[in-house]
Protein backbone atom coordinates (compact mmCIF):
# COMPACT_ATOMS: atom_id res chain seq x y z
CA UNK A 1 0.00 0.00 0.00
CA UNK A 2 1.39 3.38 -1.02
CA UNK A 3 0.95 6.33 1.30
CA UNK A 4 -0.20 9.66 -0.07
CA UNK A 5 2.03 12.66 0.21
CA UNK A 6 0.89 15.78 2.03
CA UNK A 7 0.51 17.50 -1.32
CA UNK A 8 -1.79 14.74 -2.61
CA UNK A 9 -3.91 15.04 0.53
CA UNK A 10 -4.20 18.81 0.07
CA UNK A 11 -5.36 18.35 -3.50
CA UNK A 12 -7.85 15.64 -2.49
CA UNK A 13 -9.44 18.11 -0.07
CA UNK A 14 -9.43 20.86 -2.69
CA UNK A 15 -11.08 18.48 -5.19
CA UNK A 16 -13.85 17.71 -2.71
CA UNK A 17 -14.41 21.42 -2.10
CA UNK A 18 -14.40 22.14 -5.83
CA UNK A 19 -17.12 19.52 -6.30
CA UNK A 20 -19.35 21.36 -3.84
CA UNK A 21 -18.77 19.33 -0.70
CA UNK A 22 -18.74 21.89 2.11
CA UNK A 23 -19.41 20.08 5.39
CA UNK A 24 -16.34 18.94 7.35
CA UNK A 25 -17.44 15.33 7.85
CA UNK A 26 -18.31 14.92 4.17
CA UNK A 27 -14.95 16.40 3.16
CA UNK A 28 -13.26 13.96 5.54
CA UNK A 29 -14.98 11.01 3.85
CA UNK A 30 -14.35 12.25 0.29
CA UNK A 31 -10.65 12.84 0.99
CA UNK A 32 -10.35 9.59 2.99
CA UNK A 33 -8.83 11.24 6.07
CA UNK A 34 -9.09 10.89 9.82
CA UNK A 35 -10.56 13.78 11.77
CA UNK A 36 -7.20 14.92 13.18
CA UNK A 37 -5.53 14.79 9.76
CA UNK A 38 -8.42 16.76 8.31
CA UNK A 39 -8.03 19.46 10.95
CA UNK A 40 -4.29 19.79 10.23
CA UNK A 41 -5.01 19.97 6.50
CA UNK A 42 -7.72 22.61 7.02
CA UNK A 43 -5.32 24.74 9.04
CA UNK A 44 -2.66 24.61 6.32
CA UNK A 45 -5.08 25.30 3.46
CA UNK A 46 -6.86 28.15 5.26
CA UNK A 47 -3.57 29.76 6.33
CA UNK A 48 -2.33 29.50 2.73
CA UNK A 49 -5.48 31.10 1.35
CA UNK A 50 -6.54 28.02 -0.62
CA UNK A 51 -9.81 27.57 1.23
CA UNK A 52 -12.05 29.62 3.49
CA UNK A 53 -14.39 28.86 6.35
CA UNK A 54 -17.84 30.38 6.74
CA UNK A 55 -19.31 30.18 10.21
CA UNK A 56 -23.08 30.32 10.58
CA UNK A 57 -25.18 29.92 13.71
CA UNK A 58 -24.18 26.38 14.62
CA UNK A 59 -22.09 25.06 11.77
CA UNK A 60 -18.99 25.65 9.72
CA UNK A 61 -18.99 25.42 5.95
CA UNK A 62 -15.85 25.38 3.87
CA UNK A 63 -15.27 26.62 0.35
CA UNK A 64 -12.43 26.70 -2.12
CA UNK A 65 -11.00 30.13 -2.91
CA UNK A 66 -9.90 31.40 -6.31
CA UNK A 67 -6.30 30.72 -5.30
CA UNK A 68 -7.23 27.14 -4.40
CA UNK A 69 -9.09 26.68 -7.68
CA UNK A 70 -6.07 27.93 -9.65
CA UNK A 71 -3.71 25.61 -7.73
CA UNK A 72 -6.03 22.67 -8.38
CA UNK A 73 -6.22 23.54 -12.07
CA UNK A 74 -2.41 23.71 -12.36
CA UNK A 75 -2.12 20.40 -10.55
CA UNK A 76 -4.56 18.66 -12.90
CA UNK A 77 -2.84 20.15 -15.97
CA UNK A 78 0.57 19.01 -14.78
CA UNK A 79 -0.70 15.48 -14.13
CA UNK A 80 -2.23 15.38 -17.62
CA UNK A 81 1.11 16.47 -19.06
CA UNK A 82 2.93 13.74 -17.17
CA UNK A 83 0.51 11.07 -18.37
CA UNK A 84 0.94 12.22 -21.99
CA UNK A 85 4.73 12.26 -21.62
CA UNK A 86 4.67 8.78 -20.15
CA UNK A 87 2.62 7.51 -23.09
CA UNK A 88 5.10 9.00 -25.56
CA UNK A 89 8.10 7.42 -23.83
CA UNK A 90 6.45 3.99 -23.74
CA UNK A 91 6.29 3.85 -27.53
Amino acid sequence: MVRRSRLEIYFDVLKALDRGVDKPTRIMYKANLSWSSLQDTFTTLIDGGFMAVEISKKSKRYRITDKGRRALSYHVQSLDGLVKAQQIFRR
